[in-house]
């Protein structure tokens, strides 16, 4: 069966199951040009009530993440992205094809793209300790060697690490899986850097036995925030009442 295009499927979910919706977007990988066969359609849809959800279904042939909200709800995911420095629900909205006629939404689109603009809160002291700590402690396993699985899965941490001190330490937004590195090559686009390439040739190297690449760019990233940290690290513990 021939589906219709993505956004012609995207308005006819809209109309079927959310008559009352005063704004939806299309958003993700088909909006932004990276779309692949097993590519899904990211619609948000705003009401003003809603049970505030997440749903995965099949419309018109095509696989859909659907996230049901109210303008409340937005605005408390945005703040708590904000928080964990991954801005998920802001660049739905920021980014997203508006599927609703009329010009509903548009103000709240402009306060997710500010958002989204604005970057994440500078790391405090403690945790940019922690992740110093945790990228050393990393690479000292990762030396250390081990039985092969064991070095792979260590150099897939000192991979992420890596590149979330990098981000983090820059204050630029972070991400999971395909999301941390389209940051990493953001970041290299803003900064004339070459980050992401050098992540991904040093972890390929890693995990054919030779970490070498992969421990000289991480400690590269840790000498700019003041080097690798074990000895006298120190985390108290908050033991609620």
């Amino acid at each position: 069966m021939t589906r219709p295009d993505a956004e012609t499927a995207a308005r006819s979910l809209i109309a079927e199951r959310f008559p009352d919706a005063w704004q939806a977007w299309l958003s993700g990988s088909v909006v932004l040009g990276h779309a692949t066969a097993t590519s899904d359609l990211d619609i948000t849809v705003v009401l003003d009530e809603a049970e505030v959800h997440r749903e995965s279904l099949v419309h018109e042939g095509w696989p859909v993440e659907l996230f049901v909200h109210t303008e409340s709800s937005i605005r408390h995911f945005v703040a708590k992205d904000r928080a964990r420095r991954r801005p998920t629900m802001a660049r739905l909205v920021a980014t997203g094809l508006p599927l609703v006629p009329g010009d509903a939404g548009e103000a709240l689109r402009a306060e997710c793209a500010a958002a989204v603009a604005a970057g994440p809160d500078p790391l405090s002291a403690e945790e940019l300790t922690f992740q110093r700590y945790s990228l050393t402690d990393q690479l000292d396993d990762l030396v250390g060697g081990g039985s092969p699985g064991v070095v792979d899965a260590v150099a897939i941490d000192v991979w992420r690490g890596t590149a979330e001190l990098l981000l983090a330490s820059g204050g630029w937004w972070s991400g999971t899986g395909k999301w941390l590195v389209r940051e990493v090559e953001a970041f290299d686009a803003a900064r004339g850097t070459t980050y992401a390439t050098h992540l991904h040739d040093g972890l390929h190297a890693a995990l054919a036995g030779d970490p070498g690449a992969l421990v000289e760019l991480a400690d590269e990233v840790l000498e700019q925030v003041g080097g690798r940290l074990w000895s006298g690290f120190r985390l108290a513990a908050t033991i609620p009442d």
